[in-house]
């Protein structure tokens, strides 16, 4: 699927893939055409993460990072044990496999026309520059709405935060990107300090409309 995932993505080598990605992920007709290939690729089967082995092989940073990500057989037996809940977090969530597990579970409990996206909310965090991409990818094609915390959990240095939002709230719809501004209220809200302002200002829904009126800032 290596060459495959390649050709999608516009990149010679997997190498490339991560940046590749931050260029056209903040344009919404570029980044859903390459999501429509990706479903097509996964056969629209989006119960799983199709960036795990092509990630683990070719980008995870074993020796010095110890990134070694979760097996599928591990990842439902946590899911199942968790069971259904309206709120998530995770962090070191890698490219999100867990993640898909849980809105996988979520999702199935419903007739495709009856899944309400909006009834669920991911608060994740990762370190590694090279996964926030294929993470951001993972959470935007399915739709998922999230705050994605780029940077270490443990000290709480961050280079940027992501507000992941299905704006209309279609079950088989995409996903928005927005960038929370580099300011001191986002560091209070999300308890992190920024050392890079690595993303650029982008914004695409009504985010802060609903950040208040689901109190994410009520921490």
């Amino acid at each position: 699927m290596e060459q495959e995932i390649n050709k999608i993505l516009g990149v010679s080598e997997s190498f490339f893939a991560p940046q590749r990605i931050l260029e056209f992920i903040f344009d919404k007709e570029k980044r859903e055409h390459i999501f429509n290939e990706l479903r097509r690729l996964a056969r629209y089967d989006l119960s799983y993460d199709m960036f795990h082995e092509y990630f683990q092989e070719e980008h995870a940073d074993r020796v010095k990072k110890k990134q070694d990500f979760t097996p599928t057989s591990i990842t439902k037996l946590i899911n199942n044990i968790l069971g259904e809940s309206n709120s998530y977090f995770e962090c070191a969530c890698g490219t999100g496999g867990i993640v898909i597990g849980a809105w996988n579970n979520n999702r199935m409990k419903y007739i495709p026309w009856e899944y309400d996206p909006s009834r669920y909310f991911f608060e994740l965090e990762e370190l590694s520059d090279r996964t926030i991409p294929f993470l951001l990818i993972n959470l935007m094609i399915r739709g998922i709405n999230a705050t994605v915390v780029h940077g270490d959990t443990l000290t709480r240095q961050s280079k940027g935060v992501f507000f992941i939002q299905n704006f209309d709230n279609n079950p088989l719809g995409y996903s928005e990107i927005n960038v929370f501004p580099y300011t001191r209220l986002t560091e209070k809200t999300f308890n992190v300090n920024f050392i890079e302002e690595k993303y650029p200002n982008h914004t695409e829904s009504n985010v802060f409309d609903y950040i208040e009126t689901n109190m994410i800032f009520q921490r």
